[in-house]
């Protein structure tokens, strides 16, 4: 079998769609994932994959506002840094900073869009590749073991898994970041009512404009509701329940 050969195989592989499934396995995986989010224990166990993507979101608007990326740290308390350089003011500073709240559900509904078109191989195989690419900016251990754990989960995923469990597997992860990017927005906003957080994305923003932290708090929460809404309609199975 020459290379030709392999990539039209692997081509045909990522762009095969898999069936919609059933509407428990879309219900139960919603579920699963607000009890995941709602619980405290298990919200301080999985949060840091939401920490992930707010600084990957971060990193991925400083490099696309040409911004330097001198690396991202991921701690054990769940808490992240990602470490730019350049212009202390202006559109790329702003665009940086207003990224990581609304990454986690703009990448949800992102993950919506794939996994409710059935390409669920694509979606694992992007986020393998984020991943990667945040890799080779981590700049701390534990960052870059925990993102080694999670990219070897879905690596192992995509090669072992049957489809099926490929696809309650996506369900879950893109529920959980939908529903998981409220949290940290809701936090932010509960700890800014009880002393004050010079160095949140919300207070750098205020200082960078003329608009005020809780006008960029309630912009956080439009994103991720507006989000929500579009990924669960993405993922509801309309065809099953005769609406499409």
């Amino acid at each position: 079998m020459n290379d030709a050969s392999l990539l039209a195989d692997l081509w045909v592989h990522l762009t095969t769609p898999q069936p919609t499934p059933s509407v428990w396995i879309v219900v139960l995986s919603a579920l699963g994932a607000l009890a995941v989010v709602w619980h405290s224990t298990s919200w301080q166990l999985s949060r840091g994959l939401i920490t992930i993507a707010h600084e990957g979101g971060h990193a991925l608007a400083a490099l696309l506002t040409r911004r330097k990326l001198q690396g991202i740290r991921l701690h054990s308390d769940t808490s992240g840094v990602t470490l730019t350089r350049g212009r202390p003011t202006g559109p790329g500073m702003i665009l940086t900073a207003l990224a990581g709240y609304v990454a986690p559900s703009l990448l949800g509904l992102a993950g919506a869009w794939l996994t409710g078109a059935g390409y669920v191989t694509i979606l694992i195989w992007s986020m393998l590749a984020l991943l990667a690419c945040m890799l080779l900016m981590i700049r701390n251990l534990f960052g870059v073991a925990i993102l080694v754990a999670v990219g070897g989960g879905l690596l192992v995923l995509s090669i072992y898994a049957p489809p099926a469990v490929q696809a309650v597997a996506a369900h879950a992860a893109v529920w959980f970041l939908l529903l998981g990017g409220f949290r940290p927005i809701v936090e932010l906003r509960r700890k800014r009512r009880r002393t004050r957080t010079p160095d949140s994305d919300a207070d750098q923003l205020a200082r960078l404009t003329i608009l005020p932290a809780g006008f960029y708090i309630g912009f956080f929460l439009l994103v991720a509701a507006v989000s929500l809404v579009g990924g669960a309609y993405l993922l509801a199975p309309l065809e099953a329940l005769g609406l499409r």
